[in-house]
């Protein structure tokens, strides 16, 4: 027996659990501080009405013989996918049902999706990124080449025609920078991805967040997208689906033979959403249930006002919010980020995410979320104003 000496090359533990470690062993030794959480990229807020209600329904269908549903079709219910081709074409986007694939979140398929690629092929992703791209394919063996994204582009890097790649990672808005590509630097990365002969990974996990309808919410919304790109997106942070797990991935068939290869990938490794899930899902694209979950996406936003005026006040550099769930600041008297991490923790009690661990150059800068309550949030930066102020 033979392991994957790949695991070898990885950082020791995932960055969330040593976050979590950390957290645990302060707390387990200062039973009187309250610590607030606005580290993890984790809702609050519970499902909106109409997901409930249409999977209560679901569950008293489950529970009668003539309206039972055993094994469900692999690629999702066409109810869900009809859902989603709808949203889609809300955005000036045509797809086919058969290039929407149900999945149970982005951060499965984009690990999943990798089963298609030989471990021969180069991968090119942002530093700072989701520690995910990378960490995936270190399993797998694969040679990674890294992009640089600073306060110089914005943490918006654009495509070195000097760099070979095959497979391409982008994140828009991004995590854990926030930062949102508009359509005109996509297209230089689509442009980029038919010359190189590549194929673009696009997490548009966080598309319900951006503000602006100049700012492409679907890499399909440019031209050419559908000859190199395959779209992942989540419920997670749309609809409150982060323990409920939802999600739907775009292999258009312009790609070819990847669109067939993912069929029989899915067909083969997967069985499928819970119909319970999926009629919750369909729910969240209904009149009502868009309605709804604006509201939950407005209360966020509102977090991540508050923590960005909060940081003005405190002189404190930031970038994100504004489109993003996240808010990406510069670590203040040259810390680097563990450091903030450990002085937020013992200071004010307040956690967040230290830049490092998403890569070099997210060195001397810390992610907060705005997924936390109104009233957290709002005395976290009670806590940051008696401190930075």
């Amino acid at each position: 027996m033979n392991i994957n000496s790949n695991y070898d090359n990885l950082e020791q533990s995932y960055l969330f659990s040593t976050i979590s470690k950390k957290v645990s062993e302060y707390a387990s030794q200062n039973s009187d501080k309250t610590i607030i959480k606005l580290g993890i990229g984790d809702v609050t807020l519970p499902l909106c009405k109409a997901v409930t209600e249409a999977m209560h329904k679901a569950v008293d269908e489950m529970g009668n013989q003539s309206t039972f549903r055993g094994y469900g079709p692999e690629q999702g219910y066409d109810f869900l996918r009809n859902a989603v081709k709808n949203y889609y074409k809300s955005h000036s986007v045509d797809l086919e049902l058969d290039e929407i694939f149900i999945s149970d979140g982005a951060k499965s398929d984009l690990g999943n999706i990798l089963d298609l690629f030989s471990k021969e092929n180069i991968v090119l992703v942002p530093d700072p990124v989701y520690p995910v791209y990378v960490d995936t394919n270190i399993m797998a063996g694969r040679s990674i080449k890294f992009i640089n994204a600073n306060g110089d582009n914005q943490f918006l890097p654009l495509p070195d025609e000097n760099i070979k790649s095959d497979i391409i990672y982008i994140c828009s808005p991004n995590n854990p920078t926030g930062a949102v590509y508009n359509k005109e630097q996509l297209k230089q990365w689509i442009n980029y991805a038919l010359k190189q002969k590549a194929v673009i990974l696009f997490d548009s996990a966080y598309e319900c967040f951006i503000s602006d309808e100049k700012l492409p919410r679907s890499i399909y919304e440019i031209e050419g997208a559908k000859d190199c790109a395959i779209e992942f997106c989540s419920l997670s942070k749309t609809a409150g689906f982060t323990g409920t797990r939802c999600g739907y991935t775009i292999v258009p068939k312009n790609l070819g033979k990847l669109n067939k290869m993912w069929v029989r990938r899915q067909t083969t490794k997967f069985n499928g959403v819970p119909y319970i899930v999926q009629r919750g899902a369909e729910a969240v694209f209904s009149v009502e249930g868009q309605k709804e979950i604006k509201e939950n996406i407005d209360y966020y936003k509102r977090n991540a006002r508050l923590i960005s005026d909060t940081l003005k006040e405190c002189n404190i550099w930031h970038v994100g919010g504004k489109h993003s769930p996240y808010v990406w600041l510069r670590c203040p008297n040259n810390m680097n980020s563990w450091e903030f991490f450990e002085f937020l923790l013992k200071n004010i009690q307040i956690v967040g995410t230290p830049g490092s661990g998403f890569g070099k150059n997210g060195e001397g800068y810390f992610r907060l979320t705005s997924f936390g309550s109104y009233e957290n949030t709002k005395e976290a930066m009670r806590r940051f104003e008696k401190l930075f102020k």
